[in-house]
């Protein structure tokens, strides 16, 4: 027979060792920043309000804040002054309902805050990426164009610090590139979950469709990346 041999020791996590060990592998690296207002969920709820009707009043119509526009105004204001690890934002619903609106809201209120620095927002030096004032608005249109035509352009919508996509589901999933099948949208929207961009999306579909048209993968990283306000209300066309 063989000699007695030590018993083989079971192994554990030892989170305490854990804690000890993760300063010194995390002080070399940057924690990505979230995109936020410093302000209180009632100081950000009234300039978006006052955004949101300048845009409405833009348009030559008398703006009227029903209780779902509030509904949405107070969801907003609630995220957007929130310390929450989402990095992003989804407005969905049907056509007409305040969705753009919405985001074009979000948009005047970011240029109305930017030179006061009313944000908490850290440059990501692990990328190169600087931050950059304000909140770019493209139709998804866009960026397909940019894709086929003009790579900086794509890039340059890859990397923006805070971006806004809009009506996202009404353009083709894949296009075809001198014979090559590309997924401009998808790859942008990749990017920027690894990154931890800031994104803000406006779209037509619900859950199950987002899926349908673009995937496990991307509707699972939808999940972590966005906070999804639903609009319930019926057009305002």
């Amino acid at each position: 027979m063989e000699p007695n041999k030590e018993k083989k020791k079971k192994l554990e996590i030892n989170m305490k060792r854990v804690g000890e060990l993760l300063p010194s592998i995390t002080r070399r690296t940057i924690t990505a920043g979230r995109f936020r207002f410093n302000l209180s969920p009632q100081e950000a709820l009234d300039i978006l309000t006052t955004a949101y009707c300048y845009e409405v009043k833009s348009r030559h119509v008398d703006p009227k804040i029903d209780e779902r526009t509030a509904e949405n105004l107070i969801s907003l204001a609630e995220f957007i002054t929130s310390d929450v690890p989402k990095f992003g934002l989804m407005f969905c619903g049907t056509v007409g309902n305040g969705k753009t609106t919405l985001m074009k809201a979000l948009q005047r209120s970011i240029n109305y805050l930017n030179d006061q620095r009313h944000f908490s927002f850290m440059d990501d030096e692990r990328y190169g990426y600087r931050y950059e004032p304000g909140l770019r608005i493209v139709d998804v249109r866009e960026i397909l164009r940019a894709a086929k035509e003009d790579s900086k352009a794509y890039d340059a919508l890859k990397t923006k610090n805070v971006l806004g996509i809009d009506d996202l589901g009404k353009e083709p999933a894949e296009i075809m590139d001198y014979g090559n099948i590309l997924s401009p949208v998808i790859d942008l929207i990749e990017h920027r979950y690894d990154k931890q961009l800031f994104t803000v999306i406006t779209t037509n579909l619900v859950g199950k469709e987002i899926r349908a048209k673009y995937g496990d993968r991307i509707a699972d990283r939808f999940n972590e990346m966005l906070h999804v306000i639903v609009f319930r209300n019926s057009t305002y066309r």
